[in-house]
């Protein structure tokens, strides 16, 4: 493993008795980047994933994180943070006495105060763990997971149960650690918020991967489309369509940007009004909804 490569996986199987979870998975992830393993349910991502965390002895294959084994837990733990879906804090705990905890826990150095300001929960501090809404304790493990600012952190789902603007402070928050030079895996069903931010993508199904790149690799495996209404007796169109229905006509290209071309120059010419007219790439839950039906 080079000193770029952060996680390593080679050939990762995990087994429960005859279900087989996680099947000849082979990847890496790169210093600095953020990666997006994503999945469908029952893919496998939260097996592969506790087994990267340390978390999960594998059936088979190789697994390094930083250089070391993610079972040396002295070694790896006090270089990266986990935010698991549900961190399960001691309820009677104040958020500032559970971060001084699991803080503490990490063996990294950082000011409990400074880590809840960042996570807007200053005001929160004295406040018991059951008193917290659903959105503060998600941003109470956020604060758990990124105390003492590791160079490595796991995102499970982070996002789930914030409003907008909580949502935005949390990932203005990852942008600042990522130019700090953190190594981010981000696993989330929000995935408007893989497809923005992730450098690179692995989609799972049935324990292995379908597909792996950039956004624009994976969305580039399906056609573009357009799509648009004409009035009765319009001319010829000068591209193959297709009714969706409501009238509406869809043309699928790989080539959007000349076809679309094509098709507004054609408009020009004829005289021809398209109304309602949507014209873009792929979008990633297009990508994610096509490993499901092949």
């Amino acid at each position: 493993m080079n000193t770029d490569t952060v996680i390593n996986v080679e050939r990762l199987n995990v087994r429960y008795d005859d279900f087989h979870a996680v099947k000849d998975l082979t990847f890496d992830v790169r210093r600095g980047e953020l990666y997006a393993l994503l999945g469908t349910n029952g893919a496998g991502k939260t097996s592969t994933l506790e087994v990267i965390e340390g978390h999960r002895t594998s059936s088979s294959g190789k697994v390094s994180i930083l250089g070391e084994d993610p079972r040396n837990r002295k070694a790896v733990r006090p270089r990266m943070g986990i935010m698991l879906q549900d961190s399960g804090f001691a309820a009677d705990l104040s958020a500032m006495e559970t971060v001084t905890l699991i803080g503490g826990l990490t063996g990294r150095n950082d000011h409990p105060s400074r880590v809840l300001d960042v996570v807007g929960l200053t005001t929160k501090a004295d406040t018991r763990v059951s008193a917290l809404s659903g959105g503060e304790k998600r941003r109470l493990d956020f604060a758990t997971a990124i105390y003492g600012s590791p160079e490595l952190i796991f995102l499970d789902e982070p996002t789930t149960g914030l409003d907008v603007a909580s949502r935005d402070d949390l990932w203005d928050v990852v942008d600042r650690l990522r130019e700090d030079g953190a190594t981010i895996v981000l696993t989330t069903h929000y995935l408007e918020e893989a497809q923005q931010r992730a450098d690179r993508i692995g989609l799972m199904h049935e324990g292995t991967f379908r597909m792996q790149g950039t956004v624009s690799e994976l969305t580039q495996t399906l056609p573009g489309t357009i799509t648009f209404h004409l009035p009765e007796n319009a001319p010829q169109l000068p591209l193959e369509s297709s009714h969706t229905g409501n009238g509406t006509l869809l043309i699928e290209t790989h080539g959007l940007q000349q076809d679309l071309h094509t098709l507004l120059s054609w408009a020009q010419e004829t005289g021809t009004e398209l109304r309602d007219l949507d014209a873009g790439p792929t979008r990633l839950d297009d990508v994610f909804r096509s490993i499901t039906r092949h």
